[in-house]
């Protein structure tokens, strides 16, 4: 209703709306749960675009990355969340680090240590073999990235007050800080000498990593909270605005953006998700409740899959050993998916009755991802979808791991297990 006041002139019309009004409610009461899926998945039906390239078999190199190191949140520039080590099972706990504050980002990880921040603003650092605490130091009000690591510098955000700022990672001694307009939560990017990040207020930033010094800005049409993920000289991230872009990474220059089909479903869409970027594709999740492929030099949409519900996760993909190239992402509808990414069409889907907010990451064959209602853990096999782990803690975005590691993120605190490295896949 508008909220004006009641004309009798419209008394006959509304009348005749009753009907309609009554089977609406009927529905929704007998679909429960499935009429989110219907009020997601209806006309028009998912994209799909097979004349957009695919570099089947091609990710994005990783040589840059040390084996024992998970430096950036998503591991890679490419935000692929794919390490491919094998790691000897059963796992064995070895140290717990609790507390009471919200850890809703995963630690990076480097030279054994983790760093992250939690909800508060606190900053730490953790000996990965121990949990010993290394240092501790306050750098915000709120916190709701993670941080990243390189070259002995820690790249961290603060949601309150907005800045970036730059610690030596061994000491925590702050080599810089530059405070913004607006808040951010975006993690940090670092590629070569610079940082990149988003802000609330829609600007993306260029930084020189060694002093913070601004190098340029780019303006999106909505807030940008993802990190960006990088590939082939290039930016990528989604707004609030329902806008995707690519954007130089050495000019800020646009080089496409593209909209979601949200809008379209009588749902505005958002993209919340962070970018992963493999294969000539960008994938990435939207509110309006679809996974997105992008082709990555154009912005032509290769396909889109409904999942019954809002996906604020970032994907994991990889072309794990015995399996296509897939993406592996968890929906707030309960249900996580492994989709062929050349075509978005589903290998296997599990539902597991709670919403699935944080990301997956993926252990040589296991996919593991949170489930916030259910506050659980599990590990999935990327080939059927069959449970190899579970853990009765959990949030968001539970694993990181070193090779011989996993670390666990619970909603307030950390785990780690001990899982002694065998061997890699690429020398099978």
């Amino acid at each position: 209703m508008s909220g004006g006041p009641f004309l009798p002139s419209n008394t006959r019309r509304r009348r005749r709306r009753w009907p309609l009004v009554v089977l609406i409610l009927v529905l929704l009461a007998l679909a429960g749960g499935g009429a989110a899926y219907l009020l997601v998945g209806r006309s028009p039906d998912d994209v799909s675009n097979e004349d957009v390239e695919f570099k089947g078999g091609q990710e994005e190199k990783v040589s840059s990355t040390p084996i024992f190191a998970w430096p950036t949140f998503g591991y890679t520039p490419a935000r692929t969340r794919y390490l491919n080590r094998q790691l000897q099972y059963p796992l064995k706990r070895t140290w717990s680090f609790g507390g009471s504050k919200l850890i809703e980002f995963p630690p990076v990880l480097a030279n054994r240590r983790l760093f992250f921040v939690k909800n508060n603003g606190e900053a730490y650092s953790l000996s990965a073999p121990t949990g010993r605490v290394l240092w501790r130091k306050r750098i915000g009000r709120l916190g709701a990235a993670s941080p990243s690591w390189d070259k002995g510098t820690l790249y961290a955000t603060s949601l309150e007050p907005g800045r970036v700022l730059a610690l030596d990672a061994v000491t925590s001694r702050i080599k810089w800080r530059k405070r913004l307009p607006s808040r951010t939560e975006s993690s940090p990017l670092v590629v070569g000498r610079r940082v990149f990040l988003g802000s609330e207020d829609g600007t993306v930033y260029a930084l020189s990593a060694k002093t913070g010094r601004q190098l340029w800005t780019y303006r999106a049409s909505g807030a940008v909270k993802a990190a960006l993920a990088f590939s082939g000289g290039k930016l990528y991230f989604g707004d609030y605005g329902d806008q995707f872009h690519a954007i130089r990474a050495k000019t800020g220059k646009k080089v496409w953006s593209k909209g979601g089909i949200g809008r379209s479903l009588g749902r505005g869409g958002r993209f919340y998700s962070s970018p992963a970027v493999a294969f000539g594709r960008v994938y990435v999740g939207n509110y309006d409740g679809r996974v997105y492929s992008f082709s990555a030099s154009d912005g032509d949409i290769a396909w889109t899959r409904a999942t019954g519900g809002y996906v604020l996760a970032a994907p994991a993909v990889a072309n794990v050993p015995g399996t296509k190239p897939s993406v592996y992402i968890g929906s707030s509808s309960g249900r996580f998916f492994a989709l062929d990414a050349r075509s978005g069409r589903t290998r296997w889907s599990k539902d597991f009755g709670g919403r699935i907010l944080g990301s997956a990451s993926i252990v040589e064959d296991i996919a593991y991802f949170s489930n916030i209602d259910r506050k659980s853990t599990l590990g999935l096999d990327v080939r059927d979808g069959r449970r190899r782990f579970s853990f009765g803690r959990g949030g968001y975005t539970p694993v990181i791991s070193d090779g011989r590691r996993l670390f666990l993120t619970g909603y307030s605190s950390l785990y780690a297990f001990d899982g002694k490295e065998v061997r890699s896949s690429r020398s099978r």
